[in-house]
């Protein structure tokens, strides 16, 4: 795969040993590579740069069909491989065909909202009565807790279904079994090796599950339930004689629009099943079936087909808006919504609640970053930063631990502070970094009240007075991790590419290797001897250039949150000059064009 622990030997691409950013440039393709990719070549006949591409993420030949091609059906597995499945599948049959009253937990963020709307909506196709929590992310927290529970224990639930979260909530799922409420957990992130008293906990990261599928965020796993539910159903007969009542045996594959949105914006590895996932969801999406889906695309201007970038950088910001900063169950409510009028009066408030957060996401984001440059004054080789402060909105430290992450290419937390003493925080980690295990090592050290996650992204709730022992603790635990992570961090090229050469045909070709996010990394292509005819300074930071070619073709190209970085002051102050420029390709439609875009992530000045 395409990520740096699998990056060749050194090989400066464009001679390129430290650009603006202070890397390397490698050639995605070792020797080994290039071989594959001329053998994918000639038997495939595909051509050569898509061939590069294939190889430089670790497809041989005999794998490229199934790669530019991945079919549901080929990569559906059986749902009971899961550990856990077939107690979960029958429990729920259970529910569904007594009508008893199914009290759905998710989490705040776009996973749980898809999570939670997948299952809800399966289950009054069944007829089934059910009821979504989704707890306020700064009075309630993340995962279940007690009051809630027993809240809907009140209301008539006779089946609590946790949906990405519960798999370490053992105090409150041991409340609701003295409640006599049966939990099934339906869940992705990591687990301890004592799991929680539930009726099943259907988790592909639980520690004897062998299913090889930890890579599924929790909207697939939920998928994988449905499917056996459904064939539990069909098997029993629940089907027979309801067709129009309330609508027969609901298509499942209609609803993978969902499991795409939660698979890119949970930022799980695009690979195997995941990839036909994406696949397919986002021709269900362009379909614009589901209302509240198709509201908050039309809210974004978004004028074209929704690709995977979409719904990572548009649609995902603005459903987690709503748990940021506003009504963490206002995502859940849109994707369920079946009203046009209601589905666009929630997605107005969550783009409005959106902007919202990125004012206050910014001004956090500069506070953190003086921190943490003061923290590299001391200790220039800190392996992670831990960067705290009273006035941060709980909502928004995932997103400035994620900005500190990308602005100094090492894992970092942010935490808020709150007057009762205790600091909730998340973290975000680098590739090679296993950052929820750590988090978890910190709670069984006491250092912490609770936590956990997965490897790239944690969150941790501490004593406000345990922040700098905390610290401590993750940076002496990680720092041989983030030296190595550090060690390989160059930016991999899967080609050169001129002006002219970066057409719509050629984004189109690449296109076929895609859905491109984590794990299948987008090319990154370099574009060698251009002129910077033009850099400045649009929207929220942004920089936009143009870059011309010696033959007079020109791209335009834009650098995102990058103004005050290191990149996007190098491109303003090198207007005019030649310079080797880096990124990644992507169609623009605004105005009612359509033109090739370059995302530009590195530079190197040619100077002197």
């Amino acid at each position: 795969m395409s990520d740096s622990s699998s990056l060749p030997p050194f090989r400066p691409f464009l001679g390129v040993s430290r650009s603006v950013l202070g890397r390397a440039w490698r050639d995605a393709c070792d020797d080994a590579g290039a071989a594959r990719a001329m053998a994918i070549a000639q038997l495939h006949g595909v051509p050569d740069i898509l061939a590069r591409v294939l190889a430089a993420r670790g497809v041989t030949s005999d794998g490229v069909p199934g790669f530019l091609e991945p079919k549901l059906r080929d990569l559906m597995p059986d749902p009971s491989v899961l550990q856990g499945m077939d107690a979960a599948v029958d429990r729920l049959a259970r529910a569904v065909c007594a009508g008893e009253m199914v009290a759905i937990f998710g989490d705040y963020d776009v996973d749980g909202a898809c999570s939670a709307a997948l299952l809800a909506a399966y289950l009054a196709r069944c007829g089934t009565p059910f009821a979504i929590h989704i707890p306020d992310r700064i009075s309630e927290g993340y995962g279940p807790n007690v009051e809630a529970i027993r809240a809907l224990r009140a209301s008539g639930a006779d089946l609590l279904v946790t949906v990405d979260c519960g798999t370490a909530s053992h105090g409150p799922l041991d409340e609701a079994a003295r409640l006599g409420l049966d939990t099934v957990v339906i869940d992705h992130h990591q687990a301890p090796e004592t799991l929680p008293a539930a009726i099943a906990v259907v988790n592909p990261n639980r520690q004897d599950d062998l299913s090889g599928l930890g890579h599924l965020c929790a909207a697939g796993v939920v998928f994988l339930v449905l499917v056996g539910l459904n064939r539990a159903l069909r098997a029993c007969g629940f089907w027979k004689g309801r067709a129009g009542a309330p609508g027969g045996e609901p298509n499942l594959l209609a609803d993978l629009d969902l499991v795409a949105l939660a698979t890119i914006a949970d930022v799980v590895r695009l690979e195997g099943l995941n990839r036909a996932f994406v696949r397919q969801g986002l021709s269900v999406m362009r379909q614009r079936h589901r209302i509240g889906l198709t509201a908050l695309l039309d809210v974004t201007g978004l004028s074209g087909p929704p690709e995977p970038w979409h719904l990572g950088y548009l649609v995902g910001p603005r459903i987690n808006a709503g748990g940021r900063i506003g009504d963490a169950a206002l995502g859940a409510k849109l994707l369920l919504a079946d009203d046009p009028v209601e589905a666009g009066r929630i997605a107005a408030d969550l783009d409005r609640l959106n902007r919202e957060r990125q004012v206050i996401e910014q001004v956090a984001v500069e506070e953190a970053s003086v921190q943490a440059l003061a923290a590299l004054d001391r200790v220039p080789d800190l392996p992670v930063l831990v960067t705290a402060s009273e006035t941060w909105h709980p909502g928004v430290v995932g997103l400035v631990a994620a900005r500190l992450k990308e602005r100094f290419q090492r894992p970092a937390f942010a935490f808020a502070v709150s007057a009762d003493g205790t600091s909730s925080g998340s973290g975000r980690s680098v590739m090679g970094v296993d950052l929820g295990r750590a988090v978890r090592a910190a709670v069984a050290e006491g250092l912490a009240i609770k936590g956990g996650g997965h490897a790239m992204a944690a969150g941790v709730t501490l004593a406000s007075e345990r922040l700098e022992a905390f610290g401590i603790f993750v940076a002496e635990r990680l720092k041989e991790a983030v030296a190595v992570a550090g060690g390989d961090a160059a930016l991999a090229v899967d080609a050169a590419l001129t002006a002219a050469g970066a057409s719509q045909q050629l984004l189109a070709m690449i296109e076929k290797a895609g859905p491109y996010g984590s794990g299948n990394a987008e090319p990154v292509f370099a574009f060698p001897h251009h002129r910077l005819v033009d850099a400045a300074v649009v929207g929220s930071n942004h920089v936009r250039v143009r870059l011309r070619a010696g033959d007079g073709a020109s791209i335009s190209g834009i650098a995102f949150r990058a103004a005050d970085q290191p990149l996007g002051q190098a491109l303003l102050g090198a207007r005019g000059e030649m310079l080797h420029v880096a990124g990644t390709l992507s169609l623009d439609r605004w105005g009612g064009g359509t033109r090739v875009d370059l995302r530009v992530v590195d530079a190197a000045l040619m100077r002197g």
